[in-house]
């Protein structure tokens, strides 16, 4: 029998932007469903049609002026929990900046857009130096990474083993392809630090945009939830992205099915009490 999670939920992942052609050249002509503005008034509605109680918004531009966007938007809005923003982690008044943004108490955390950067780029001393600095603020990181950059991914974790890290879209695994080895390899490597969570999320947009099934997802979720248990596992939409491929109803479904078999206080850590934890809500 299906014991469908019926409590409060955090969307632990969605974005906001007012759509311009070149900040966002990253949306191809595959994904123009989403050439448009997207804001906290198009978000509401489908959190209370799905029972969400709140969201984190996170960065989709690497600019402070989207860390302020945010926290705009947060300040506004009651059921944006938080905000993982931007700051240059390589810049040397870091120090300074990180002081500024600590005045705003709905940010929690940053991101980079790894997933464009060679691997390397996560290790050069002056982003290391800047993923240190983080700590002292008791502020999170985010990594957005492909399974190419796992092992880079590994070798940053290992130098800050009191830094709270959490992959998104559970590194971006090959799902259309079913493509598996490689990922899976450096997901079971890197889940064995007790600092690093992982984000559910952004699967839909990794599959078929057109034709993926529920079951396209199972040995994914398997490995992610075997290997970093329930304890260190999040819901998130990703949208308006997910949009490329489904539907608020559908992505928020696809993970509601497959932990039916879970008990409600293993379901109430994935959907509501991790994301608590992690991002000081």
């Amino acid at each position: 029998m299906k014991n469908i999670y019926k409590g409060s939920i955090i969307d632990t992942h969605q974005h906001f932007w007012q759509y311009e052609p070149v900040k966002h050249s990253w949306i191809d002509d595959e994904m123009a469903i989403i050439r448009k503005d997207f804001l906290p008034t198009d978000l509401g509605p489908l959190l209370i049609q799905n029972e969400v109680e709140g969201c984190v918004a996170v960065q989709a531009d690497q600019t402070e002026q989207e860390t302020d966007f945010l926290l705009n938007f947060a300040e506004k809005n009651n059921f944006i929990k938080g905000v993982v923003g931007w700051v240059d982690l390589r810049a040397s008044n870091l120090e300074e900046r990180l002081q500024h943004y600590s005045n705003f108490k709905n940010l929690k955390g940053f991101r980079h857009v790894l997933q464009g950067e060679d691997p390397s780029f996560m290790l050069q001393p002056s982003f290391i130096k800047g993923i240190a600095a983080l700590k002292a603020f008791n502020y999170t990181y985010d990594i957005l990474i492909f399974p190419k950059h796992l092992d880079a991914a590994l070798q940053l974790v290992n130098q800050f083993p009191n830094q709270s890290f959490v992959i998104d879209h559970i590194a971006k695994p090959f799902i259309k392809s079913g493509l598996i080895d490689e990922w899976a390899t450096g997901m079971k490597e890197i889940a064995k630090r007790p600092n690093v969570s992982c984000k559910i999320s952004g699967m839909v947009t990794e599959a078929d945009y057109k034709n993926w099934k529920t079951t396209d997802f199972t040995t994914y979720l398997d490995i992610v939830v075997d290997t970093f248990g329930v304890n260190r596992i999040m819901y998130g939409s990703d949208w308006p992205v997910c949009q490329v491929a489904a539907t608020y109803a559908q992505v928020i479904g696809i993970v509601k099915d497959y932990f039916s078999t879970f008990t409600s206080d293993e379901q109430a850590l994935f959907f509501r009490e991790n994301a608590i934890r992690f991002y000081h809500l």
